[in-house]
C-alpha cells in the first residue's frame, strides 16, 4: 500500500523516501524528545504501517493499526501551523476510522499544546481542551546532562563508578568499536538473540509470555536497525570482550544541544558491561556532536526501567501529552 487516500487527502507510504521531507520540518521544531527523529519512528515501525501528509504546512505522521487511522506524533512544523493543522487531522482520523475514539494524536510536547490550553498545572495529569478534546499526561523522557554521565563524581554514582571498575578489572581485554553494520551485523543479531534467551532464562515464568510479546517488535525494529544502518543518520558501537560482542549501542542526534540512545543491549551475565558501554558511547555522542544533554527515552511505563534511568539521576524529566477526543 503506497498511499492512502481521505477525503481530500492523500496520505503517502512512510518510508525511506519520506526522510527527508521529516527533516526538514523537525528542524523548524528544534525540541529534545526522543521521539522527534525519522529514524526513530522509522526503525519502531517496522511492524506496523505509516503513512505521512503535509497538513497545513506541517509533516503529520499517522499509523495505520488494524484498519484505524491514528497519530504517532503532533504535526511538525511552525507553532503557528500546527493547531489547525491538529483539527484538520482529527478530520483525516474520523472520516476514515469507524469510531472517533481511535483518533488520538500522541507524543506531543507541552510547548504544541498553545492554542488547546491557556497553562497546564504543575502536578495535573488531565487537562480539558476546549470542550471537545481531553489532554492527558502519558510518559516522561529521561534527560542527562553529558557531563555528568561521563565523569560518575560524587557519592550518587558511586555504584556506576564500582560497576565499571569492576568490569574494567575483570574483563582488561575489552574493547570498543565503532559500528561498521558489515563487520557487526552477525554479532549484533547473535548478541541480541542471547540477550532474549538469557532474559527468558532467568524471568519469572509467569513474565514470559507478555515479555515475548514486546521482544516480537523489537526483534523487527533492530533488523530494520540493521538493514537500512547506512540510510538513517545513527551512530552506533559494539563492546568487544576478546573477540565477541558483548554489548552494543546506537543513537542520534535530536538538535543542537541533544543526542538520543535509540536502543542498547548487554550479554546479562557480564556484569558492569552495560555500565561501561553507555559512559563511552555518551564521551562518543559529546565528541561528534557536541551535545550538552542525552535523552535516553521513556520507561514504557515498565518500573524496573523507571529504576534504572532514575538512578542516573536525571536533569530533566520532558512530559509527552496524548489528545482524545471527547465521545
Amino acid at each position: 500500500m503506497s498511499t492512502l487516500t481521505v477525503s481530500n487527502y492523500t496520505l503517502k507510504h512512510f518510508d525511506l523516501r519520506a526522510k527527508e521531507h521529516m527533516d526538514r520540518y523537525l528542524k523548524v521544531v528544534n525540541a529534545d524528545i526522543s521521539d522527534y527523529t525519522f529514524a526513530g519512528n522509522y526503525i519502531w515501525l517496522s511492524t506496523a504501517t505509516g503513512f505521512y501528509a503535509i497538513v497545513n504546512d506541517t509533516f503529520c505522521l499517522f499509523i495505520l493499526n488494524s484498519g484505524e487511522l491514528s497519530m504517532l506524533l503532533p504535526p511538525l512544523g511552525k507553532q503557528e501551523n500546527t493547531y489547525e493543522a491538529m483539527l484538520q487531522c482529527f478530520e483525516i482520523m474520523n472520516a476514515h476510522n469507524s469510531n472517533r475514539q481511535y483518533s488520538k494524536i500522541e507524543y506531543i510536547h507541552e510547548n504544541m499544546l498553545e492554542g488547546f490550553v491557556d497553562y497546564l498545572e504543575e502536578g495535573t495529569v488531565i487537562f480539558d481542551m476546549l470542550k471537545d478534546f481531553i489532554i492527558e499526561k502519558k510518559l516522561v523522557d529521561y534527560i542527562y546532562k553529558v557531563d555528568n554521565l561521563i565523569e560518575l563524581k560524587g557519592d550518587q554514582y558511586k555504584s556506576k563508578r564500582n560497576e565499571i571498575n569492576k568490569f574494567q578489572k575483570v574483563y582488561t581485554n575489552h574493547r570498543v568499536e565503532i559500528i561498521d553494520i558489515d563487520k557487526h551485523r552477525d554479532g549484533i543479531t547473535h548478541l541480541f538473540n542471547k540477550w532474549v534467551k538469557d532474559r527468558t532464562t532467568y524471568m519469572p515464568k509467569e513474565e514470559v509470555e507478555t515479555f515475548l510479546d514486546g521482544i516480537y517488535f523489537e526483534r523487527f525494529a533492530i533488523k530494520r536497525l540493521l538493514n537500512d544502518y547506512k540510510n538513517l543518520d545513527v551512530v552506533g558501537m559494539v563492546l568487544y570482550i576478546d573477540d565477541e560482542i558483548k554489548g552494543f549501542t546506537v543513537g542520534e542526534r535530536i538538535n543542537e544541544q541533544t543526542s538520543s540512545v535509540i536502543i542498547e543491549k548487554t550479554d546479562f551475565e557480564v556484569l558492569g558491561c552495560a555500565q561501561f558501554i553507555f559512559r563511552e558511547f555518551t564521551k562518543y555522542l559529546k565528541e561528534i556532536y557536541q551535545s550538552e544533554y542525552i535523552n535516553v527515552g521513556d520507561d514504557m511505563g515498565f518500573e524496573n526501567l523507571k529504576k534504572v534511568k532514575m538512578s542516573y539521576r536525571p536533569d530533566k524529566l520532558i512530559p509527552k501529552y496524548t489528545i482524545y477526543q471527547k465521545q
